[in-house]
């Protein structure tokens, strides 16, 4: 009888302890899964993380890959810049070398084309100057008054000699200066005397010592002449 009492009363004291332990073992198995759940959560987070890191890490590395690749591009396109610019100081002074030249060789041919018809049209003044004494001597000759036949028939055929030479220059473009009655010119005369002549107006050539002579547009000798005060 006691004995039935006894394990009566385990039996109840097990039916009132066994609800405890086992609301106790869910409470520790949800806190379990709690935790695990928490664990999981964690590590999840941390792979995110992880990789959230890693993918920054490598755009860092794209953007330093990037601006490197960009440097070495500005360095080439300022080797470039600076070739260029050389290449175009180059050019700009070869070009202005060939104007130089260009230049030069236009006035060289100008002088030259110049001189070939200065030497045209000039030709004859070499010939012309060392006739004019010869001219001198003719017009001192044909001054001088005949006495007799023969020396009249002299004079006539020199003066025919004078006029030809006179004719053959006039041909080449020799013409004498006028001087006599002409205001006085320093580029056509040579004054060697001034006198006082109430017959003519001041600074004007009133007597020709010496005939002078142009050769087209060149004064060959100017005219020796007397000038009026």
């Amino acid at each position: 009888m006691e004995k039935e009492q006894n394990a009566a009363q385990e039996q109840a004291t097990y039916e009132q302890v066994s609800p405890n332990v086992e609301r106790q073992e869910e409470i520790k198995e949800k806190e379990h899964e709690g935790n695990g759940y928490q664990e999981k959560n964690e590590v999840e987070e941390q792979e995110k993380t992880r990789e959230e890191n890693e993918q920054h890490d490598d755009q860092d590395n794209e953007i330093e890959e990037q601006e490197k690749v960009q440097e070495e591009q500005n360095e080439e396109l300022a080797a470039a810049n600076a070739k260029i610019a050389e290449l175009e100081a180059k050019i700009k002074e070869m070009e202005n070398r060939y104007l130089r030249l260009y230049a030069d060789f236009e006035n060289f041919r100008r002088r030259t084309r110049q001189e070939m018809e200065a030497a045209e049209k000039y030709r004859a003044q070499s010939l012309v100057s060392d006739l004019l004494p010869a001219l001198d001597n003719f017009e001192r000759a044909l001054k001088i008054k005949a006495e007799d036949e023969q020396a009249k028939s002299i004079l006539q055929g020199m003066e025919m000699v004078y006029r030809s030479v006179l004719d053959a220059l006039k041909k080449e473009g020799v013409e004498a200066i006028e001087a006599v009655g002409k205001p006085f010119d320093p580029h056509l005369h040579q004054a060697v005397m001034q006198v006082e002549d109430s017959n003519y107006e001041p600074n004007t050539v009133v007597e020709e010592l010496q005939k002078g002579y142009k050769l087209k547009d060149r004064v060959i000798r100017p005219a020796m002449v007397k000038v009026s005060q």
